[in-house]
């Protein structure tokens, strides 16, 4: 049997041995965050929602980080937002409505477990509290590049139904776009959304009538981070 000193330290522990702030690879290390990870996109996939589990998660957290990063923001700024950006979305582990207020909260005490300062732990919760259009708002700049990359992920990947004969908007806007990526220029001071969408499975109005108010809130986000929010779809800018 292993003995105390063999057995691999845990992720908050490590993370304290190493003598330096929490970092995204201690939260993807971390048994608690990896079940609620896992469970909060089982329980959206049984009420027939698109993926939001491990792919969404990262996704999420490398766009907020890289948007704060090619904005010039320091380095701790993109340790918080790509943070923010993997633990958004495990408030659905106890239900989809309000799951940003129940995930702010499932946070902290992750965060509060690893010994992350009060501060840190403040603005990463307020992030995740306010990444929802119909509730939230860009509260910080950790917060709006949140709301940026998560809202910017639509893709056929994200669709779990294999039966197109069945799929709703949602699946259908999503199985539509081949393309995504969101383009951050400082020099020019824009956040750009380039979209490919195969119009013969599903034409650009629908986009807009599912992501018009999420458009609307990376638009916020975006001025709130000193830039302009773009959309530009099959080469065509629209916004």
């Amino acid at each position: 049997m292993a003995s105390a000193e063999d057995r691999p330290a845990s992720a908050p522990a490590a993370a304290r041995a190493a003598g330096r702030p929490l970092i995204l690879e201690d939260i993807k290390r971390d048994r608690e965050v990896d079940a609620y990870v896992a469970k909060a996109d089982e329980y959206t996939r049984a009420i027939g929602y698109t993926e939001h589990g491990i792919r969404h998660a990262s996704l999420v957290a490398n766009i907020a980080g890289n948007v704060m990063r090619r904005l010039g923001r320091d380095e701790r700024a993109v340790q918080l937002a790509a943070i923010a950006g993997y633990l958004h979305d495990i408030g659905n582990v106890v239900g989809r409505v309000n799951h940003e207020h129940t995930g702010a909260v499932l946070a902290g005490r992750v965060l509060a477990r690893f010994g992350m300062d009060p501060l840190e732990m403040a603005v990463v919760m307020g992030a995740i509290g306010n990444h929802e259009e119909e509730t939230g708002e860009a509260v910080s700049e950790v917060g709006a590049a949140l709301i940026v990359s998560d809202k910017v992920d639509v893709h056929r990947t994200r669709v779990r139904n294999a039966d197109p004969g069945t799929f709703d908007i949602h699946d259908r806007v999503n199985h539509a776009v081949e393309y995504s990526f969101l383009r951050v220029d400082d020099a020019a001071h824009t956040i750009t959304l380039e979209l490919t969408i195969d119009t013969r499975l599903s034409q650009v109005m629908e986009y807009f009538e599912i992501f018009l108010p999420r458009m609307a809130m990376c638009r916020r986000a975006a001025k709130f981070l000193g830039c302009e929010f773009k959309l530009q779809i099959n080469g065509t800018t629209l916004l």
